[in-house]
């Protein structure tokens, strides 16, 4: 008999991956969606139109948090009402697969992570490139020495977003386009070097298009040993030619753009080891779509708030990847 199959329900549906997370859930064996609960009548009915067709909805927060049989939550509102509704899962005692960023108060997400890791619940943030096999192989490469000290991290994440897109975030948010996107590579950043001492940032508008919107942002993260740098636009025209380099003493890792779906890897060493030749070389991986990377979240997410897996990345590692976000989106002054 195969292990039992957990219960989820998805709390809002206006974030942009949204209906990639339910896909994942209903395909997930180790899942069966119970329902879905969105605030807003308008798009409650858009949702009930398109992805989220016949699908139990319930009718209030209170019916779907009140459900005894839900163990899990999928966190999907819009960034400026998401963490409100995440600490409505968590007071509710319910483990938290929560789309990115944690909001832009400092002190509400720093009171729902204690809340959580106070009572025992899991909270795993979207950000899908750590199940990227690309990033996690970098990754592995650069915690073990296997590229020396590390003195540089380099990462292109841009996008492009119309003039009403670009409306919504600058009415809620100061970072512009850096504060939705710069999460995705920062956890990368944050995980091989930790917390950084010193975070400069630059929140520029040059479109014109929508003023108040930082549309060309760039993020310097300084540690003791090396320096990280993001930047950030909303203007790039597609295809998107985002990349991730990593820089250290004994050699380089570069993820050969596009990162997605980013199935090659330069590598460079100073000397042939671990079954790599001296020099250049490239280094073929598993082409890994942004929809496998959200099925490989959740099933990562099930054997944690299931069979008591430990986290691929705890409630610290998560908080502080919102510290720093928050420290280069002009939102913290640290």
């Amino acid at each position: 008999m195969g292990a039992r199959k957990i219960h989820m329900a998805q709390y809002g549906t206006a974030h942009g991956h949204a209906s990639g997370k339910l896909r994942s859930m209903q395909q997930n064996p180790d899942v069966e969606v119970v329902g879905v609960f969105e605030p807003n009548p308008e798009r409650r009915a858009a949702a009930m139109a398109g992805a989220f067709a016949d699908l139990r909805w319930f009718e209030s927060e209170a019916e779907l948090l009140g459900d005894p049989s839900i163990l899990a939550v999928a966190s999907e509102g819009r960034n400026d009402e998401s963490l409100a509704q995440t600490e409505a899962i968590v007071a509710a005692g319910k483990h938290v697969w929560y789309d990115k960023p944690a909001g832009d108060d400092w002190d509400h997400a720093q009171r729902v992570f204690a809340a959580a890791k106070a009572a025992g619940i899991h909270i795993q943030m979207g950000y899908m490139l750590r199940y990227h096999e690309a990033f996690q192989q970098v990754s592995e490469w650069a915690k073990s020495g296997f590229l020396g000290e590390l003195f540089s991290v380099r990462a292109h994440m841009s996008t492009f977003l119309p003039p009403e897109a670009q409306q919504i975030i600058a009415a809620n948010h100061q970072g512009g386009i850096l504060f939705d996107l710069c999460g995705h590579v920062l956890d990368q950043i944050i995980w091989m070097l930790g917390r950084p001492l010193k975070v400069t940032s630059f929140l520029r508008n040059d479109s014109g298009k929508v003023p108040d919107f930082k549309d060309n942002c760039l993020a310097v993260y300084e540690f003791e040993r090396a320096m990280a740098t993001v930047d950030i636009a909303a203007l790039e025209t597609r295809p998107m030619a985002r990349r991730f380099e990593v820089y250290g003493s004994k050699g380089s890792a570069i993820i050969v753009e596009p990162f997605e779906p980013g199935n090659r890897i330069r590598l460079c060493l100073d000397e042939a080891r671990g079954g790599f030749a001296e020099g250049e070389q490239v280094v073929e991986m598993e082409t890994r779509s942004r929809q496998q990377c959200y099925d490989a979240e959740l099933a990562d997410f099930v054997e944690v708030v299931r069979d008591g897996k430990s986290p691929s990345r705890d409630l610290d590692h998560e908080l502080l990847v919102q510290e720093s976000m928050l420290r280069a989106a002009g939102e913290l002054q640290t």
